[in-house]
C-alpha cells in the first residue's frame, strides 16, 4: 500500500498540484491551481485509506492518532518532495489531506512578493505577522523570509512548526527547526524555551492562544525578531484578534505593547493566474508607523485601512488596491477576483 500512496503523491507532484485529498467514496482528488481534479474514477474504500495511513504513519504516531482521531505530520519521498499530512477520522473512516511542500524554498523575488518583506527581515527586533486563511501561502512566505536571512545575514534562527515543512540548511545563519508534538509539546512551551537558546530570530508557526501571543510579544520586546502567523484576513482584524484574546483588564497594556513592538502585518490570499499555470499571492501590507501605533493605542484600529491607503510611499498597500492592480494587468482574471472586490480590506 505504501507503493500505491507514493504513486499518487508522485503523480500529484508531477501535475504540480498543491494538495491531495484521499477520502472514502471518491477517487483521489488533486487541487491544481485552485481547482479540484479527480485522479481516475475508482472510489477509495475504507480499507484503502486505512492501509495508506498505516503505510506512512509510524507506530508511535499511529497510537497518538488512535487516541486523538487526528494527526499532523510530515512525509517525504526521496528525490521527489516532502509532504505535510493531516490524517483524521470522519464517519468512522480515515481521510488524508496532504499538502505538497516544494523541494526548493522559493525566494521573495521569485514569488513576486513586495520587496518590503526584505526590510522586515532585516529588522534587529520586533514582531512581524503573516496572516491569511488556511492555504494562503503563509508558511511559504515565512520560509522565503528565513531563506533571505539565511543567505544574507549571520543570525541564530529557531523555528517552531506544526509540522516542519520546508527544510532549511545552515548557510550564513544557524537554523534550528523544532516540530510541535515531537521536539516540543506546544508553541507556548517551545517559545519559552527558545528565549533561553540565544536566538536572534524566532519563527512561530501559529499564534494560537493567549500564552503564545503574550510570550511572542515579550520575546519581541526583549530584543528578538519574531515572525508568526495568524488566521486573519486583514491588518486591522489581526490587531483586534490579538488584543481580544486577553481579558478586558489586560487589553490596555497589550495595546501599548503591540504598538511598541509591531513591525508590520502581511495579509495574503492566493489566486489562480490567468494562464492557469500557477497561483499568485495578493497581499495587504501594513507597516507600524506613528499613525498606526497611535490608532492601536487609542482603540481606533478601524481607521487603519485609511492609513494604509495614504501611506503607499512607506511601502503599504491595501488588499483591494493590489487585487485591482493585478486584475488590470491581466495577471488575475476578473472572474476569480470578483467575489473579493468589495470589502476585502475590511
Amino acid at each position: 500500500m505504501k507503493n500505491q500512496i507514493d504513486a499518487i503523491l508522485k503523480t500529484a507532484f508531477e501535475r504540480q498540484a498543491s494538495d491531495i485529498h484521499l477520502s472514502v467514496g471518491v477517487p483521489p482528488v488533486l487541487r491544481i491551481n485552485g481547482d479540484l481534479v479527480k485522479l481516475g474514477d475508482k472510489p477509495l474504500m475504507p480499507a484503502d485509506t486505512e492501509s495508506m495511513s498505516k503505510a506512512i504513519i509510524s507506530k508511535t504516531k499511529w497510537t497518538l492518532f488512535e487516541e486523538k482521531g487526528e494527526l499532523d505530520f510530515s512525509y517525504g519521498i526521496p528525490g521527489i518532495s516532502r509532504f505535510r499530512v493531516n490524517a483524521f477520522r470522519q464517519r468512522s473512516c480515515i481521510s488524508l489531506s496532504i499538502r505538497i511542500v516544494p523541494r526548493t524554498i522559493p525566494s521573495i523575488d521569485s514569488m513576486e512578493l513586495p520587496p518590503i518583506l526584505k526590510d522586515m527581515a532585516e529588522k534587529p527586533h520586533g514582531l512581524v505577522l503573516v496572516t491569511g486563511p488556511t492555504g494562503s501561502g503563509k508558511s511559504t512566505t515565512l520560509a522565503a523570509m528565513i531563506d533571505y536571512m539565511n543567505k544574507s545575514m549571520r543570525k541564530h534562527v529557531i523555528t517552531l512548526e506544526d509540522p516542519i515543512e520546508y527544510l532549511h540548511k545552515h548557510q550564513k545563519c544557524v537554523v534550528e527547526q523544532r516540530e510541535i508534538g515531537f521536539d516540543t509539546t506546544t508553541f507556548a512551551t517551545g517559545l519559552k524555551a527558545a528565549l533561553r537558546q540565544d536566538p536572534d530570530v524566532i519563527l512561530v508557526g501559529e499564534l494560537r492562544d493567549l500564552e503564545t501571543i503574550h510570550t511572542a510579544i515579550t520575546a519581541a520586546e526583549t530584543g528578538h525578531l519574531v515572525l508568526a502567523t495568524l488566521h486573519t484576513s486583514s491588518a486591522a482584524t489581526t490587531i483586534d484578534r490579538m488584543i481580544d484574546v486577553f481579558p478586558a483588564n489586560q487589553q490596555p497594556q497589550i495595546r501599548l505593547q503591540i504598538a511598541s513592538v509591531l513591525i508590520g502585518v502581511v495579509s495574503q490570499r492566493l489566486f489562480p493566474t490567468s494562464d492557469r499555470k500557477g497561483r499568485r499571492a495578493v497581499t495587504e501590507i501594513m507597516m507600524n508607523n506613528s499613525a498606526v501605533a497611535n490608532l492601536i493605542r487609542n482603540e481606533k484600529t478601524h481607521q487603519i485601512p485609511s492609513v494604509i491607503q495614504t501611506s503607499r510611499a512607506q511601502g503599504m498597500h491595501s488588499f483591494q488596491s493590489k487585487l485591482d492592480e493585478l486584475v488590470k494587468s491581466g495577471i488575475i482574471e476578473m472572474e476569480s477576483a470578483l467575489p473579493y472586490m468589495q470589502g476585502a480590506a475590511e
